[in-house]
């Protein structure tokens, strides 16, 4: 084995350790908790219908490039398309002056039950109170079809606010674990 190959050996091998909390609602919000008035007049929440996968993969990876996101990278056109256009999943999409400016993934698929998938900003939109506005949103819609809980995970690599923002919104936390994953950045870079 060469110096070069040791080296890209290395790089393949490489771990993080995440810790990944899961947080589940099993009531609806109770009054003081709900959907709190749009921060600014020129937001609109839209239910992206069937999207394309390629509008898919730019909210995606918009939103989760700085929190390492790379699950859905890693699934082919066919795959991704089947998860985002299936009827049991909505992908909401908020819209800042009519530009995309983050998103609320809600997945039904297990009866009873509602994930908030993904849910995020885009790095231009932190900070300006879209966040909690955006969550209670998703929160009050997962909430239509009335499920048994709403759940949501979030890690160690999301937003540092994250886990706060789920908390303050009415989520509670039933799980917590940690885990050594291959670094996402080096599966994005094969």
């Amino acid at each position: 084995m060469t110096d070069s190959d040791l080296n890209r050996s290395t790089l393949k091998v490489q771990t993080l350790e995440v810790t990944t909390i899961y947080l589940q609602m099993m009531w609806p919000p109770r009054a003081g908790q709900e959907e709190p008035p749009p921060p600014r007049d020129d937001l609109l929440v839209m239910c992206a219908e069937k999207p394309p996968v390629r509008f898919y993969r730019f909210l995606y990876d918009s939103v989760g490039a700085p929190w390492l996101w790379y699950e859905r990278r890693l699934l082919g056109d066919e795959q991704l398309a089947a998860i985002v256009q299936d009827p049991d999943v909505e992908v909401n999409v908020l819209y800042a002056a009519g530009v995309p400016a983050g998103y609320a993934e809600l997945d039904r698929r297990t009866p009873g039950q509602v994930e908030l998938a993904y849910f995020g900003l885009m790095p231009d939109f932190i900070g300006q109170g879209l966040g909690g506005y955006l969550l209670r949103w998703a929160i009050k819609r997962a909430w239509v079809p009335g499920p048994d809980r709403v759940w949501v995970h979030t890690c160690s690599l999301d937003h540092p606010r994250a886990l706060e923002t789920y908390v303050s919104a009415g989520f509670h936390e039933y799980k917590r674990e940690t885990a050594s994953i291959p670094d996402p950045r080096r599966l994005m870079d094969e």
